[in-house]
């Protein structure tokens, strides 16, 4: 049974990797042919048959559900329009900077002939706190709202080494997203009573208590007690996360299985304990049977009220197939129950494959079980708890290393020691405060566990100082060895060959990057939404040009988009990060790229920006690739206007191959250009000045560069209408084809002795849900 769950298992994830999504039903009935036999015969070859089989219905399940989901869509021609809609508030609102998210079920579509999906992302704009003029209309989960808004289909940046938003929206069953226009909004109902909207409403009123019992300006860790109660773990502010990234607590702070796991033996052995005190009811069911139902009926109510997320699934279904053995008096071995709960999640949610949280969960409990097995049978005593809570640090953190190199490119050296005693305060000391202070509303009680957290804080910010370890993302050999050495090390005393474990992680620990030959260069001109970020290496060099765009108060794109892509290359130095100007779309991501990366020399326009000024005619070479500042001049700085003028203009060469990286330059700027290189401005490829923009791309510049293939830094249906249609025609006329990161995701560039050579990173990774 267990190969065949595995089996099954692997069809989904099969399924995800998919670039165009497949027919299901040829899959399912190979899957049910091949099955048949199995049930009636038995034999190792017939086995075989079995595991196939599992294979392919897993591969049809996820299909099958892919298909469902996909159909429901937003149409091209409703996108950008404005559509009157009736529903409901069905998830927490999230603050931004001015406004609020949130999920929204419709239940009523107003406009005559508009499709809209059942469920949909709305952000809804309605100042700063800190604007004159601010006045915001509160959401809360339950209501029911009538909105005029605008949608578009679902679309996110798409780069090596990011986010993959598209596949985030897929699995919330998200078809749409969009934003409330000005008008007249109405609240129709105050609540609408459903078992999933009278959760959040819950979840809601626990947050608003928290944050008026502690107020975020006296109680800065406020957040974290929200996040364990409910599971919000957006109410923890940024600076925190990243220590608890480098401490390697960070599963902590989510709702993890052993949260819940703990809840749940609490609730247990307080009914079972009760339950004996009353004859009547022991005599009718036996008290450990009773507080095996409390402790499964808790998992779920706290699995419910956290948000349900992967771990919080896999324990509460690991205790329900436990559950379901002991009341029935059989046993189940542990390792089956969680391959049990892993068919659990995979039927209700295939998605949850393609999450770190899933592979983390179900990896550290296998870790911990498989190590268990060793331990059965051991004396007892101080000393051998001990040594089995060093094995389960050893265990867990050994298990999780392959997800982390692969998903986060790091892990924290700290981890065992900052676990060992964070793991016991929080897990048995935090969290229970929490909940009890969303069930009992008495100040003391959020104080203790608030008081608690900052004492557990100083020994984090100290463990923060040490050194994270820091690789490329492996490639999926890589990842595979580094997994079977994970389990070939966490052998058995006394099995032989266990050193051939730490032999196969050394590909995924001191594994390299592809990096350019001598002479060679290449660009990657990174999807920021409406921006520029691009990132240019040479054999021994790295260079920004641009950090990209502010998206708001709390986030931007260096921090988004540029430092995970290089985090994936395993660059934690950059040579140089050149600032083209001032403009927040170009600049926006300055401060994260500065804190998080070593930044060696910063060339900027902006006089604000320590570090040298980018001026016409200076030049530098790394490793046989040439780079000059074309733009702009003595005589730009002294005229002064809009900052556009002053973008940084940079030509690389490498070989016989030329890019011209313009920046936001407009029209009289590249007129200029044209004065002062007269016949030398001819470039291969073409970065697209001022997003296609009509102030830029004349016809004069664009016939003295003649690039072979030009580049439009865009977003996906942006508000300025970037590129405008008569500059694309421009283009198109002039035989210049063009790439686009809205539509292409990030454009990789390859310049030097081999020629020259594009790519698109939507094509690369091509997965079914992409623009669908």
């Amino acid at each position: 049974m267990r190969l065949q769950i595995l089996a099954f298992a692997f069809g989904v994830l099969l399924l995800q990797m998919q670039p165009e999504l497949p027919a299901w039903s040829g899959w399912a009935w190979l899957g049910g042919v091949l099955v048949l036999p199995y049930w009636r015969w038995s034999g190792h070859s017939l086995r075989l048959l079995a595991l196939v089989a599992c294979l392919a219905l897993g591969f049809s399940w996820a299909a099958w559900r892919a298909e469902i989901r996909l159909a429901e869509e937003l149409p091209a021609a409703w996108e950008g329009r404005d559509v009157a809609l009736l529903g409901v508030v069905a998830t927490l609102p999230q603050e931004f900077g001015n406004g609020q998210r949130f999920e929204f079920v419709v239940e009523q579509v107003d406009s005559v002939g508009a499709v809209v999906p059942g469920r949909i992302m709305l952000s809804w704009y309605q100042g700063r706190p800190g604007d004159e003029t601010f006045e915001r209309l509160a959401v809360r989960p339950g209501e029911r709202w009538r909105f005029m808004i605008r949608l578009k289909r679902p679309h996110g940046n798409a780069n090596p080494g990011g986010f993959d938003y598209e596949a985030w929206l897929l699995e919330r069953g998200i078809r749409a997203t969009g934003y409330i226009r000005p008008g007249a909004p109405q609240r129709f109902s105050e609540m609408v009573w459903q078992p999933a909207y009278a959760i959040e409403r819950l979840r809601h009123q626990i947050r608003e208590r928290f944050a008026t019992t502690l107020p975020a300006e006296n109680y800065p860790l406020a957040g974290i007690l929200v996040a364990l109660a409910i599971g919000d773990q957006k109410a923890i502010d940024g600076a925190l996360w990243t220590t608890f990234n480098r401490t390697g607590v960070s599963h902590l702070f989510a709702i993890s299985g052993l949260h819940v796991t703990m809840i749940a033996a609490l609730f247990g052995w307080l009914a079972s304990a009760g339950w004996r005190r009353v004859p009547t009811l022991a005599l009718r069911l036996p008290a450990q049977k009773a507080g095996i139902v409390a402790a499964v009926f808790a998992a779920l109510l706290y699995a419910l009220l956290a948000g349900f997320a992967v771990p919080a699934q896999r324990t509460l279904y690991m205790l329900l197939v436990a559950a379901l053995a002991m009341l029935s008096g059989r046993l189940a071995a542990p390792s089956r129950t969680l391959l049990l709960a892993l068919l659990v999640v995979l039927v209700l949610d295939p998605w949850a494959i393609l999450s770190a949280g899933f592979w983390l969960s179900f990896g550290a409990v296998g870790a911990l079980l498989y190590i268990g097995s060793a331990e059965v049978g051991r004396e007892s005593g101080w000393r051998q708890a001990l040594r089995t809570w060093g094995m389960v640090q050893w265990a867990a953190t050994l298990a999780t290393l392959p997800v982390l190199l692969v998903v986060f490119q790091q892990f924290s050296l700290v981890s065992p020691l900052a676990n060992a005693l964070a793991i016991p305060v929080v897990s048995f000391v935090v969290t229970p405060l929490a909940l009890l202070g969303a069930i009992v509303p008495w100040w003391p009680i959020l104080a203790l566990a608030h008081a608690v957290l900052g004492w557990q804080m100083l020994f984090l910010d100290w463990c923060a100082t040490w050194p994270l370890w820091q690789a490329p993302a492996p490639p999926l050999w890589a990842a595979l060895a580094a997994g079977l050495g994970v389990a070939v090390a966490l052998l058995p005393r006394g099995v032989p060959g266990r050193w051939l474990g730490a032999f196969l992680l050394l590909p995924a620990l001191f594994g390299q990057a592809p990096r350019p030959a001598e002479g060679d260069a290449w660009i990657n001109v990174l999807d920021v939404g409406q921006g520029l970020a691009s990132v240019v290496r040479t054999r021994k060099h790295t260079l920004i040009y641009d950090p990209g765009p502010l998206y708001s108060a709390e986030s931007d794109a260096g921090q988004r988009v540029v430092v995970p892509y290089l985090r994936s290359l395993g660059i934690a130095r950059v040579d140089m990060l050149m600032v083209t100007h001032r403009d927040s779309d170009h600049s926006g991501g300055t401060a994260s790229v500065l804190s998080a990366l070593a930044v060696d020399a910063v060339r900027s326009s902006v006089g604000e920006i320590p570090g040298q000024p980018c001026l016409a005619g200076q030049s530098w070479n790394w490793d046989g690739v040439a780079f000059e500042v074309l733009h702009p001049d003595a005589s730009a700085y002294a005229a002064g206007g809009k900052s556009n003028h002053l973008s940084c203009v940079l030509r690389i060469t490498a070989g016989d191959r030329r890019i011209l990286l313009t920046s936001d330059i407009e029209a009289p700027d590249e007129a200029a250009l044209l004065a002062r290189y007269p016949g030398q401005l001819a470039a291969d490829v073409l970065l697209v000045p001022h997003h296609g923009s009509r102030t830029s791309s004349t016809q004069a510049f664009l016939a003295a560069v003649g690039p072979s293939a030009a580049i439009i830094p865009v977003g996906y249906r942006n508000r300025f209408g970037h590129p405008k249609a008569d500059i694309v025609e421009r283009f198109m006329t002039m035989g210049i084809p063009l790439w686009r990161t809205d539509r292409d995701g990030a454009v990789q560039v390859e310049l030097g002795a081999g020629g020259l050579a594009l790519s698109g990173w939507r094509r690369e990774y091509r997965r079914y849900w992409l623009d669908r």
